[in-house]
């Protein structure tokens, strides 16, 4: 437990100065949870209370389309952040799913305690500005990617960029991130190019 809060103390520490007592207030407002894998954090029907802390393991965030598939919107790993931010700030329910793809071990805090957080120590809303501006400028890459590039581009672009991530991640679950059929997914590895 206290490694994964080291985790995330390390983790923020990288974009803002903390202090022992930031740390301690910190430490007594999240919740560490072991995640099992394919166990969900959230399911459609449910409003989303948490933002989650990726300290070991994987999750991702999907609905179901039109045509009944999953369609992955979003995966986060090791000292990235997860919510569903749409029904996080409404406070309405989601249509999405937060499933963990591997055993996780996460950090939670709710809404309410983030904001109680942000008046005792200012300087955790800088640290979760840039979290965001970084997620978003990601978002956007993605979009552009999908509109730009070819199935296989955006296939061997991601494979490049991620190399380590494309090998824990199932092949299905990949197809449906990067926008293409799991057929689609097997013809293209296997040639290999």
């Amino acid at each position: 437990m206290n490694v994964m809060l080291d985790n995330l103390t390390t983790h923020i520490k990288k974009f803002i100065e903390l202090h022992d007592t930031d740390v301690e207030l910190i430490n007594s407002v999240v919740s560490v949870k072991q995640v099992k894998k394919k166990a969900f954090l959230l399911q459609p029907d449910q409003v989303c209370r948490e933002l989650y802390y990726v300290s070991k393991g994987c999750l991702r965030l999907y609905f179901i389309n039109k045509k009944l598939n999953e369609q992955i919107t979003q995966f986060a790993i090791e000292n990235w952040w997860m919510s569903e931010y749409g029904s996080l700030e409404s406070n309405k329910i989601s249509n999405y799913y937060i499933q963990a793809v591997e055993n996780s071990e996460v950090i939670s805090i709710s809404k309410l305690k983030l904001e109680e957080l942000f008046e005792k120590v200012p300087r955790l809303e800088r640290y979760f500005r840039i979290v965001q501006q970084r997620a978003f400028t990601a978002s956007q890459k993605r979009i552009e990617y999908i509109y730009s590039m070819s199935d296989e581009e955006r296939y061997r672009h991601f494979s490049s960029l991620f190399p380590d991530f494309i090998q824990r991640i199932p092949q299905y679950m990949l197809a449906s991130y990067l926008g293409f059929t799991p057929q689609f997914m097997s013809k293209i590895r296997a040639k290999k190019v």
